[in-house]
């Protein structure tokens, strides 16, 4: 009758000493065995969809979303590829998921203060959110369509501008003029840095001064103003909030001025 062999008993654990000779049969692949047999025997925890995208936000908070693969995240997980599969179909599913998760950090709507303080709130709630992560702004740029959360926050901040008095058809064009911005991030079209490791040579500067004047002027102001009316050299916090203010008290101005016009009727 043949018995499974215990590989606890074929090291000799089990037995009196020396009861298989000076050996013991005890080798590297037999102490490899054994340590495999007691790693199988231990409680692993669950795989589910939830620990999968904590697991795959974790690691994109590490390597970028670059460095994130279907591969890399099932051994970061401990399990083989396929079992992902079961939580996710692919990896723009993934993406999505991950996307839905994090917005839902974002603080949600106050109603006990002024509108455009709790707008301004939210917003940078949101940015606090994308700096955690900052993966996410790009893969939110390249979406096809929204995830429920980024819909349920979007709707959230229609019902901030209606509930502080603004017509749905002035938020329409709130919503469009405000953008990205919205969800704690801008898509920059203008750029003042230099590397810091490798900045403008004089030659440089002075090609700078003479094709571009007004940008040789912003240059120098940025990287020597200390006084400068936005801080000092670039600061990426301050530069959103100074035009995130900018657009609220435009805003604020265009609310007053449509509220007026039926009395001037």
């Amino acid at each position: 009758m043949s018995r499974r062999i215990v590989w606890s008993d074929v090291l000799g654990r089990n037995r009196p000493h020396g009861q298989f000779g000076a050996s013991a049969l005890c080798t590297p692949y037999t102490r490899l065995m054994a340590d495999a047999e007691i790693e199988t025997a231990r409680p692993r925890t669950p795989l589910n969809r939830e620990r999968v995208l904590r697991t795959a936000i974790e690691l994109a908070d590490r390597q970028g979303v670059d460095g994130l693969s279907m591969r890399r995240l099932s051994a970061e997980l401990g399990v083989v590829p396929m079992a992902l599969y079961k939580h996710v179909a692919n990896k723009d599913e993934l993406l999505d998921a991950m996307i839905n998760a994090i917005v839902a950090e974002i603080d949600p709507p106050r109603t006990d203060i002024d509108w455009k303080t709790a707008v301004r709130e939210r917003i940078l709630s949101a940015r606090r959110m994308l700096l955690r992560h900052p993966w996410a702004s790009r893969v939110m740029e390249s979406r096809t369509r929204p995830t429920p959360n980024v819909m349920a926050y979007m709707d959230s901040m229609i019902a901030m501008f209606t509930a502080g008095g603004f017509s749905i058809d002035l938020v329409h064009h709130v919503m469009h003029a405000m953008g990205s911005r919205l969800m704690g991030f801008t898509q920059e079209m203008f750029n003042d840095r230099t590397d810091e490791e490798q900045p403008f040579q004089p030659e440089m500067l002075e090609q700078l001064r003479q094709v571009y004047p007004s940008i040789y002027s912003l240059y120098l102001t940025v990287n020597h103003e200390d006084a400068s009316i936005v801080g000092s050299g670039c600061d990426d916090q301050f530069e959103f909030e100074f035009g995130l203010d900018l657009m609220l008290d435009g805003i604020e101005r265009l609310k007053k001025r449509t509220a007026k016009k039926p009395a001037d009727r």
